[in-house]
């Protein structure tokens, strides 16, 4: 398992799950299960699943606040490196919840 700050055990666990369904050939369109964001800047993530073979990728919305939203992997270490303007890291949005699959997200942005 790797250890980021703004995962928790459910979380990554979850994140897991949904990757080993895509893995085995399913077609699935989940809720994001977790909302990761930088607190003084505009960049938000809406990830859906971890990689079982590359445990470090994760796949999801990616909004780096320039107005081009894009569904693609992340690098876990590297979003765990991303420092904002005031020097503050990537935070878990705690009160977050998927209500919807992530193509409907994508739709909106």
């Amino acid at each position: 398992m790797i250890i980021v700050p703004f995962l928790t055990p459910a979380d990554f666990a979850q994140l897991l799950a949904n990757g080993r369904r895509t893995a085995a050939g399913e077609q699935i369109d989940p809720p994001p299960v977790v909302k990761l964001f930088t607190p003084d800047a505009a960049a938000t993530w809406l990830l859906t699943e971890i990689d079982p073979v590359e445990p470090d990728r994760a796949f999801g919305l990616c909004d780096l606040g320039l107005s081009e939203p894009e569904l693609g992997y992340v690098s876990l270490t590297e979003l765990a490196s991303i420092r904002g303007m005031l020097n503050l890291p990537i935070e878990r949005d705690a009160l977050f919840v998927g209500t919807a699959p992530l193509s409907r997200y994508a739709s909106a942005a």
